[in-house]
């Protein structure tokens, strides 16, 4: 038999922010979800598989409208048409008591149950999948634990919306281990939650799919499914499958052989033109290095940002969402710069030893005590509470200080 695991479909997940940027496709990346279930949907017809698993977090939440939720049952309907069945649990973002709006599901959509782990047998097919939804969204229970033995005869497939022991990123919803898994004795787990694809194991088989199409400059990469291909009830292949048309890039270009901005952006144009084609990319772009043109790009980043995007414009389905300067400056300081610079950067590691100290001194700063608009905060934008934009803003500001210091003595 084949099957196909995916999850963390987030359909109409919203984009935060993207009003704010300066020709951002928002509408490609609007429905990007949809397209990518779509695309979900043509694989598994053209394949063909045998059942679709869907293991959590199919919406991103309580739908504003039905549509959201007529959208995914008319994909439903054309693998029905297609005789596939559908094994799905829900997960933090649709649990039960999240979502105010339902609609029935087609017959060949089977949702497992909420108030304990179920099993639905295809004795035709030699498939048995074990499965619980998720009642509310902070689940802290291991769940795993009370999942059914294993059908003797059938091939067993454990859907499980999880965070394991944890992973970067994510809460730690329905903790299991590695062992508590193991130990069901089931031939696949079918794992969701988190958005990066992992094969967790090979005896059993435990993986994470990642979810099919990246939602932020965060969620890089390849986005998609897994093909499962079963033979006398064991898996053969567990293969990536891709999904997504709108793909989130990091690029990381060294401009250390740069002198001044225009050489920053040919060293920027030649990695755009590696990046391949075929669907959009939405890239953030991260200028690192020891350059001399540290200082200059600072003083001519709008420019030098609007010079970037210019040159994606013209490439064709390239997005820039972002530029960061993350360079340090050429030369080694003389010595009494150095002892301006030893004391500024021991100054910085007092301040962020306390992270909660840091936060409160960043945000009573003139800029940020005052109301900002709504399109300004948020991911990948002005976030205090998040640690790496902290983190980020502190060496940004030692960076700038630092190229300050060392040129601004050597011009003397």
């Amino acid at each position: 038999m084949k099957l196909l695991h995916a999850a963390d479909l987030h359909i109409d997940s919203p984009l935060r922010g993207l009003s704010s940027y300066e020709g951002a496709p928002a509408e490609e990346l609007r429905t990007a979800s949809r397209r990518a279930l779509e695309n979900l949907v043509a694989l598994a017809t053209s394949e063909p598989v045998d059942a679709v698993l869907l293991a959590g977090d199919i919406y991103d939440g309580d739908w504003p409208d039905y549509q959201t939720g007529l959208f995914f049952i008319r994909q439903m309907i054309k693998l029905r048409e297609a005789g596939i069945r559908v094994y799905l649990v829900s997960g933090n973002h649709d649990a039960q008591n999240r979502m105010t709006r339902s609609l029935r599901l087609p017959d060949n959509v089977f949702m497992l149950d909420i108030e304990g782990p179920e099993t639905r047998r295809d004795e035709d097919l030699g498939l048995a999948v074990h499965g619980q939804s998720f009642k509310q969204r902070d689940v802290t229970d291991n769940l795993a634990l009370a999942y059914p033995d294993p059908c003797g005869g059938l091939f067993n497939v454990g859907l499980l919306h999880t965070a394991l022991t944890g992973r970067e990123g994510h809460n730690l919803y329905a903790p299991c281990t590695v062992d508590h898994l193991a130990g069901k004795g089931y031939d696949y787990w079918a794992l969701g939650h988190v958005h990066t694809r992992e094969v967790v194991s090979q005896d059993p088989w435990i993986v994470f799919p990642g979810n099919i199409q990246g939602r932020h400059a965060r969620e890089t990469g390849p986005k998609g499914c897994t093909l499962i291909t079963v033979d006398n009830l064991r898996v053969v292949s567990a293969e990536h499958r891709d999904l997504d048309v709108a793909r989130w890039e990091h690029l990381r270009v060294d401009v250390g052989a740069a002198t001044d901005t225009d050489g920053a952006v040919d060293l920027v144009a030649e990695r755009l033109r590696d990046l391949e084609t075929g669907r959009m990319r939405a890239v953030r772009i991260s200028l690192t290095g020891r350059s001399g043109a540290h200082l200059r790009l600072w003083s001519e980043q709008h420019r030098l940002v609007n010079e970037v995007r210019s040159l994606a414009n013209d490439l064709g389905d390239v997005w820039v969402e972002k530029v960061r300067i993350e360079t340090r400056p050429l030369e080694s300081p003389d010595e009494g710069a150095a002892g301006v610079l030893a004391d500024l950067r021991r100054t910085a590691v007092e301040l962020r030893a306390d992270e909660a100290a840091f936060r409160r001194l960043i945000t009573g700063t003139a800029l940020l005590s005052g109301p900002l608009p709504n399109e300004a905060r948020g991911l990948g934008r002005i976030d205090p509470s998040d640690s790496e934009w902290l983190r980020r803003i502190g060496d940004e500001a030692v960076g700038l200080l630092e190229a300050m210091i060392v040129e601004g003595r050597e011009g003397r």
